[in-house]
């Protein structure tokens, strides 16, 4: 199974601690770097010292200062971004990395931290609005031949004569990831847009039982449902024995039991199990959500667990 690290920059750390970490993923041969993109701490919101980081200007940071390991978020809010700039923006980090760049792309949940920083917080379907016209218009400024213009006509965005520049390292466009619960518009957008669905935080049943509609979608566009790749998020907290697995639990706030019950938790051979059981379901790619940023020899256990 592909692994891949997934970091929460919300909940507080420096560029510099976030960077070794990254490095650190690299060297051990891990697939991908990956940051949530928030501003506000999950739970205490006052709290998160120093603060939080933005996802697409970390990620030019990583681009530069990482040299083969992917990178990209998970995910990013249509709220927080107009999908011509961020469509730039994803663009140049592309060629920043030469080419390691991933969109991850969802319509934002988290109404507080919208309130906090003056955000706009559409309704729950006009947020699928945007995020289906964004989608759009991030691939048809990708796509669009060079020395041609895009013009984009929609309820929720419009377009005159788009220079349509840059264009991203990868053609036609980078993977994009869409993932989520939904089982209706969540589905269709990953089904007509989406290199990779993505389901979080589920037991392996519970992955698979929301992974089938995306499935069915696929085959009513007649769309192969193994050219996506499955993927999930698990948390992560692993350890050589029971009371290094227990220090980390404790590290980030969590119980034992809990993390047994919810995560790639426990000893390496427990972690290895809890993997298996995602995989023989059909999910080829796991993200360990690290909390910890701190812990760089987590990282040399959890890249035990992949070793066979």
């Amino acid at each position: 199974m592909d692994a891949r690290i997934f970091v929460e920059p919300q909940q507080g750390t420096t560029y510099a601690d976030l960077l070794a970490y990254a490095q650190r993923a690299e060297a051990l041969g891990f697939g991908g770097f990956f940051t949530s993109d928030h501003y506000q701490k999950m739970g205490d919101h006052v709290s998160g010292l120093p603060g939080p980081l933005d996802a697409w200007i970390t990620l030019a940071g990583l681009a530069r200062d990482t040299e083969t390991i992917r990178i990209g978020t998970l995910v990013s809010p249509i709220t927080f971004r107009n999908p011509g700039q961020l469509a730039i923006q994803v663009a140049q980090v592309d060629h920043m990395s030469g080419g390691r760049v991933e969109l991850g792309i969802g319509a934002g949940w988290s109404e507080v931290e919208h309130a906090s920083y003056g955000i706009p917080f559409p309704s729950t379907p006009e947020r699928f609005d945007h995020l289906t016209e964004g989608i759009e218009v991030i691939k048809g400024i990708w796509t669009t031949p060079e020395g041609e213009t895009f013009s984009y006509d929609g309820e929720c965005y419009t377009l005159i004569d788009c220079p349509a520049l840059p264009k991203p390292w990868q053609r036609p466009t980078p993977p994009i990831i869409i993932g989520g619960t939904g089982r209706r518009r969540t589905p269709k957008l990953a089904s007509q847009h989406a290199s990779e669905f993505n389901v979080a935080f589920h037991s392996p049943e519970e992955w698979a039982e929301a992974c089938k509609p995306t499935v069915e979608a696929c085959e009513a566009r007649e769309r192969d449902p193994e050219t996506l790749v499955w993927s999930g998020v698990q948390v992560a907290a692993v350890g050589a024995n029971e009371a290094e697995f227990a220090r980390r639990a404790a590290a980030i706030g969590r119980e034992t039991s809990e993390l047994r019950q919810n995560g790639v938790a426990g000893t390496i051979d427990e972690a290895r199990e809890r993997l298996a059981e995602f995989e023989a379901l059909g999910c080829t790619r796991m993200y360990f959500q690290c909390l910890d940023l701190k812990d760089l020899e987590h990282l040399s256990d959890l890249a035990q667990v992949l070793e066979t």
